[in-house]
């Protein structure tokens, strides 16, 4: 399942997560600091989606109360809710 999410608060615009059977794919991120979000996409891929939201949820970014991988967070907490 490919879902694409739309970000709120940060640099990046969006989102697309592919998932099967609770296993993250692929991640790709619209817009952001491109180095430092392909490597948190590299990072999650292989990952359970509720492991990786724990992992990443509440991050921020400088002043911001939100950051492009807490985002992330927010998005497999929608795709975990729609899957159990």
């Amino acid at each position: 399942m490919t879902t694409t999410y739309k970000t709120k608060g940060t640099c990046s615009k969006s989102i697309t997560i592919d998932v099967k059977n609770d296993v993250i794919g692929s991640v790709s991120f619209e817009s952001g600091c491109d180095g430092n979000l392909k490597g948190v996409a590299k990072l999650v891929e292989g990952l359970n989606v509720r492991t990786a939201a724990d992992k990443l949820r509440g991050i921020t970014c400088g002043k911001r109360s939100t950051s492009c991988p807490d985002q992330l967070a927010q998005a497999l907490d929608e795709i975990a809710a729609v899957n159990s």
